[in-house]
């Protein structure tokens, strides 16, 4: 409370949009107008791409724009620019390096040449900005800068300097910087109003992966931490880290069916809204199948719903469950059933949330993971998908959805584990086991936890048939069901035997 109290005592500013939705997100609206910021990084992690957006936003807005380029040529901005399909119209590139510079009459002998070239630049980007009096500013970059100055003291006065004129000119300024000194340049972050750093890591496997972080920013609250980012065709796009407390709702905790009566008794009359259900078991076991019929009868109910699938591809999704009676084409058509397939090794978890939040905004009360084990893939370790998983499942469960999740478990009968224990996050837990009887590999199906309603202690056997799920009675003749290895005491039929008899 007191630092929302804190937050609304600061004063409005104006704002200048960077181009970027995700970031002026993270930024509370956008960077403060009329100050020096710095934008470090280590080269291709989208620096320059980041400066033309923030330019580009200028030019839609009839704001003047003023690209200083020392490192790059024009032609290789505008080659930039075009692999983005961008047109650079209305930017004015001021290129301090020209063919002139590198002839020998440029040359001096009396003084040392970064004397002389350390002044004509600083003159020089002042009386660019004379001329063409922008309202944005991007400065690319200081680490030519650096090396003309040769020295700390005279550097960090040139940067003092530039920052006093510009703040005469009411623009807006973007340093740009690729931290190619040896130690990170705290002097630097003292001296800009705020401090953008962009980071480029590389994976075991898949492409490189992006990170945008706000060290610094004066006089506004914004949103800290790191923000997963990719470099598209069309710029950086930032995904904001999701923080669940900013998406608090309301929610009645109705109960919705599953999809077969039998499975709703078994789960205590449904799944409730505003919860999540972990759907736990050994590969083909049937997780997906009734994740499927979930869905669809949501689908039936007139809702709208998510469906992310990492694991297998859509035809193959698609067919199975018309092989079930679970047809969902029609509703992919129309629009009220949307499946995303996702590549592990591609997508980053900060994109992978945004996505969730994006189709929850657009109607979803239904969302399903299929599965957990290949989007852990797309995270560093166990931890980090740990909270990861907390915060979208917190989020999810305060907007009001029913979420499914699933998990898949190494081995089919005997000892069977996961690769990672979600069941404390999760506010139910449905487990799928296989089990041997009368010579044949059963299937059986029991809920081990739900918090939000009072389900069936009992296992019960199921089964996929034409028509769907079928769950049966409960197998109060069998012992070690889940264990795989079951032991039978009685005489009870199975779902099977219902077979044996019509034949």
């Amino acid at each position: 409370m007191r630092q929302q109290a804190a937050q609304s005592a600061i004063p409005e500013q104006q704002r200048a949009s960077t181009g970027i939705a995700g970031l002026d997100h993270v930024l509370g609206g956008g960077l403060p107008a009329h100050h020096l910021y710095l934008v470090e990084g280590t080269p291709g992690c989208g620096k320059t791409t980041l400066g033309l957006q923030f330019l580009l936003r200028g030019t839609e807005l009839g704001e003047k724009g003023l690209y200083i380029t020392l490192s790059e040529t024009s032609g290789e901005l505008f080659t930039v620019a075009q692999s983005h399909g961008w047109s650079l119209e209305g930017i004015e590139i001021f290129q301090l390096l020209t063919d002139e510079g590198l002839s020998p009459d440029a040359e001096q002998s009396i003084l040392h040449p970064s004397e002389v070239e350390l002044g004509e630049t600083t003159r020089g980007v002042m009386a660019a900005v004379e001329r063409v009096k922008p309202r944005r500013v991007v400065f690319d970059s200081l680490s030519e800068m650096r090396l003309l100055a040769q020295n700390p003291l005279r550097y960090r006065r040139q940067v003092l300097a530039l920052k006093s004129f510009f703040s005469t000119r009411n623009c807006t300024v973007i340093l740009l910087d690729d931290r190619s000194s040896a130690h990170d340049d705290l002097q630097l972050h003292s001296i800009a109003h705020g401090v953008i750093t962009l980071e480029q890591y590389i994976n075991a496997y898949g492409p490189e992966r992006r990170r945008i972080r706000v060290i610094k920013m004066r006089g506004i609250p914004f949103r800290g931490g790191e923000h997963d980012c990719a470099l598209l065709t069309g710029g950086l796009e930032v995904f904001p880290r999701l923080v669940t407390n900013e998406h608090r709702g309301k929610y009645d905790g109705e109960l919705v069916s599953a999809g077969s009566r039998q499975l709703d008794a078994l789960l205590g009359g449904g799944l409730a809204r505003g919860s999540n259900m972990l759907f736990s078991g050994p590969s083909g076991v049937g997780k997906t199948t009734t994740a499927i019929a979930a869905t669809r009868e949501a689908l039936l109910r007139g809702e709208k719903a998510a469906y992310y699938l990492f694991d297998e591809s859509l035809g193959t999704l698609l067919t199975r469950s018309r092989a079930l009676g679970l047809e969902v084409d029609a509703f992919i058509r129309d629009g009220q059933l949307h499946i995303e397939t996702l590549d592990p090794a591609e997508v980053s978890p900060g994109e992978f949330a945004n996505m969730v939040k994006g189709s929850v905004e657009g109607g979803a009360r239904t969302v399903v993971i299929d599965s957990l084990n290949a989007y852990l893939q797309a995270m560093p370790g166990d931890k980090h998908l740990l909270l990861q998983m907390h915060e979208i499942l917190t989020y999810l469960n305060q907007r009001g959805i029913v979420t499914i999740l699933i998990l898949a478990q190494h081995g089919v009968v005997g000892d069977i584990r996961g690769d990672v224990d979600l069941s404390y996050l999760s506010d139910g837990v449905l487990l799928f086991r296989f089990f041997e009887a009368r010579g044949s590999l059963l299937k059986a199906v029991s809920v081990i936890k739900s918090r939000t309603s009072a389900h069936e202690l009992t296992i019960r056997e199921f089964r996929l048939t034409r028509e769907g799920i079928e769950v049966g009675e409960s197998l109060t003749d069998f012992e070690g069901v889940l264990t795989g290895v079951a032991n039978y005491r009685g005489g009870m039929a199975l779902l099977s035997d219902r077979d044996i008899k019509v034949r």
